[in-house]
């Protein structure tokens, strides 16, 4: 783990199940090393030491528990067996209702993680019992983060055995309840606030590249990519910003960050909801702007050393969409390059903004921010694009549906970006077909952040 995370360090899961762990656990670990070190499985019962839940941001349906991993006392090897799902029984108590989550996949583990192959796990002390993210009990979050401390419960129901026939894990009439929750990436996000000159305090999430950490003495430079949430997110608990869609998260996922070391910066707008901003948005809020603009001013000014000022992005969604076109036009000189999505804004302002790199998308059915219309008597993305290219910023157009499989998807944004560079055009703007947005035609952004098209050009935008 990185800096502040709310995951707690706990020892030993509560409830009867893990009794015996309390008295034989150093004798436990003793015995795992010396199985694991000469291969075999460890004999004899394998208590569970604890229970935690393994959380996931997805692209579209948010954050939810998509595992529970088990620790156990010994290694646990099937010798090329499966478990079946039938084997564990999982129930969870969200909003006071208690319900069954359907169990998937089974597998052991080094590590609580969930393993994404089609041939799962290997030889380990933990076990991961996957779940149905479209139960509908799977949610991790409503407005605020769920309280899901020992809230699942999970019991194995069925003997476990290798193909030889040879016991591995013994069915039992306990169930044991998890503690930590694990959201992979979100933990890795130190949490801070900020209080500007004026006294006004935001809360930020930031994740900070491993080489960055390993060595802050290091001259090396980074990018820094702002995240500016939806009016959704607005709220006092310094996490969704993060857990209710995938716009920080994508960032800082591994494979990105190996690709594109970067700084993420996420600030969450405090309630009550400051609307004192000229169309009455959020972002637009003579305080909270005020105080934005001073957060990044102050952390660029913090890190000189290791942030890269010719490659700072602002990228976001809905309100954080009409957040961006307001913030390039006050600090038109400060960003590298913008990725509005479902935005909205004022038309006068986009002359100020034409040399700016921007790849901006809204669906074309979009009921809450309408795509020509937009909100609060400033319109839409399509009517922003329009102004900008009379300023003199041509514009490269596509449309197509929001629903592609991720190959079509990227291919089109390819051809997309090959038909800009070919005109010369730093303006990208994207549609999506009526009625091709999965969830909510507002929800445009779901396949903007898992486009790696979309975000290698971001990291090669540079002022």
């Amino acid at each position: 783990m990185r800096g502040i995370t709310r995951r707690t360090v706990l020892t030993v899961t509560a409830g009867a199940v893990t009794a015996p762990a309390v008295s034989t656990a150093t004798a436990a670990a003793a015995d795992t090393t010396t199985a694991a070190s000469e291969g075999r499985q460890a004999s004899g019962p394998n208590p569970v030491l604890r229970t935690d839940l393994v959380t996931r941001v997805m692209p579209r349906t948010n954050w939810l528990v998509t595992a529970v991993a088990i620790q156990y006392s010994h290694r646990i090897d099937l010798r090329g067996g499966v478990i079946p799902p039938t084997a564990f029984q999982v129930k969870a108590t969200v909003g006071g209702k208690t319900a069954a989550r359907t169990v998937t996949r089974v597998y052991p583990n080094t590590v609580a993680e969930v393993d994404d192959r089609s041939d799962p796990g290997r030889p380990g002390d933990r076990l991961i019992v996957e779940l149905d993210p479209n139960d509908s009990n799977a949610r991790a979050a409503g407005t605020d983060p769920l309280p899901l401390d020992r809230a699942y419960s999970v019991r194995q129901v069925a003997d476990v055995r290798t193909p030889g026939g040879e016991l591995v894990l013994t069915a039992g009439p306990f169930a044991s309840r998890n503690n930590e929750i694990i959201t992979p990436v979100v933990d890795d996000f130190a949490a801070g606030s900020f209080t500007d000159s004026a006294g006004f305090e935001l809360d930020f999430r930031l994740y900070q590249p491993e080489g960055f950490v390993r060595n802050p003495q290091t001259r090396t430079r980074y990018p820094l990519v702002v995240t500016l949430h939806g009016g959704g997110e607005v709220a006092d608990n310094n996490m969704t910003q993060l857990t209710s869609n995938r716009i920080a998260v994508t960032f800082a996922k591994p494979e990105r960050q190996r690709r594109n070391p970067a700084f993420v910066l996420s600030p969450q707008i405090p309630l009550p909801r400051p609307m004192d901003g000229p169309d009455g948005t959020d972002w637009t809020d003579a305080k909270v702007q005020a105080a934005l603009i001073e957060l990044i001013d102050t952390f660029v000014s913090e890190r000189s050393r290791n942030v890269d000022t010719d490659r700072l992005y602002v990228v976001g969604l809905s309100s954080g969409g009409r957040g961006i076109y307001s913030l390039l036009a006050k600090r038109p000189e400060a960003f590298a390059a913008a990725l509005p999505t479902a935005g909205w804004g004022d038309p006068a302002t986009m002359e100020r903004i034409t040399h700016i790199p921007m790849w901006a998308d809204h669906s074309v059915d979009d009921p809450v921010v309408p795509y020509r219309e937009g909100r609060f008597g400033n319109p839409g993305t399509w009517t922003l694009m329009n102004a900008l290219e009379a300023a003199g910023a041509p514009v490269s157009r596509g449309e197509w549906a929001n629903d592609l499989p991720k190959a079509h998807f990227e291919a089109r944004s390819r051809e997309l970006l090959r038909q800009a560079r070919a005109a010369r055009s730093h303006v990208l703007f994207t549609s999506y077909t009526p009625g091709t947005t999965p969830v909510s035609p507002h929800f445009a952004w779901a396949q903007t952040y898992e486009n790696d098209v979309v975000i290698d050009w971001l990291f090669e935008q540079s002022r």
